[in-house]
């Protein structure tokens, strides 16, 4: 069976205070929890390992350079990643894909160095509004998947994350059947690509507005195994249900 996975991307929020909720969360945890990854700022990295240390709880970064040195000013390499304790990495974020200009070329380049500093890159694929509205949510998912992913993918250095741009933060929510539609579609496609081996044991996050009140509701779909929750993970009160729909799931 393919691992549940929930991961929590606090973005550019959070102190060392805010710490505190991962030993809050973990006492929420269901008896048989999916894995769960807490993704806090750079900074925050070598603490917030100390501080799940014995729960049940990763920690991953939410990026790294695709060198592992060099004169790369206020970036982190994975291998820096590792060396806090983080097992996991998100890479190719919407938000660093727009801001920071990230192609799917740079996005392959740090999954890849991800993998060599022994972490699990978490790459993120979706469209814009812009896309969404001309139909063209396929082509572009096809492109990123082609674009983004390395030809050594594995189940065991990797876990994908769909999240339609235009619902990150916004409150929007695709239909279940435009999940599942995505979902299904990149299966396939990991499928075509890697085998039906490979491909079946990949999980799927979906990401994009997951809430309490709607994680039940996405997590119907066969291909969706888990999420990547933003300002819900923030929470342990508003992430802990999240868990708990995915476990029941």
């Amino acid at each position: 069976m393919r691992r549940k996975l929930a991961a929590g991307n606090w973005k550019m929020n959070g102190t060392a205070a805010c710490l505190a909720e991962l030993g809050a969360l973990n006492a929420m945890l269901p008896v048989t929890s999916p894995e769960v990854v807490i993704c806090p700022p750079a900074p925050l990295l070598f603490r917030a390992h100390e501080a799940a240390r014995g729960t049940g709880i990763e920690i991953g970064a939410q990026d790294c350079h695709m060198e592992t040195s060099g004169a790369f000013t206020g970036d982190i390499s994975a291998a820096l990643i590792a060396d806090t304790g983080a097992k996991y990495v998100i890479v190719g974020h919407s938000e660093r894909r727009d801001t920071h200009e990230e192609r799917d070329r740079d996005v392959r380049k740090k999954a890849k160095a991800a993998w060599a500093a022994g972490l699990t890159a978490i790459i993120c694929i979706g469209e814009t509004l812009e896309n969404h509205e001309a139909n063209n949510t396929l082509d572009i998912i096809a492109g990123q998947l082609a674009g983004s992913l390395p030809d050594q993918m594995t189940a065991d250095n990797t876990v994908i994350a769909y999240e339609p741009i235009w619902a990150i933060g916004t409150g929007k929510v695709p239909t279940l059947e435009q999940i599942v539609e995505v979902h299904d579609f990149i299966r396939a496609k990991l499928e075509a690509r890697y085998g039906a081996e490979i491909a079946d044991m990949i999980p799927l996050l979906y990401g994009g507005s997951v809430k309490p009140d709607n994680a039940a509701t996405i997590f119907q779909a066969a291909n969706v195994d888990g999420a990547l929750v933003g300002g819900a993970s923030l929470k342990a009160v508003d992430f802990a249900p999240i868990i708990q729909a995915l476990a029941d799931s």
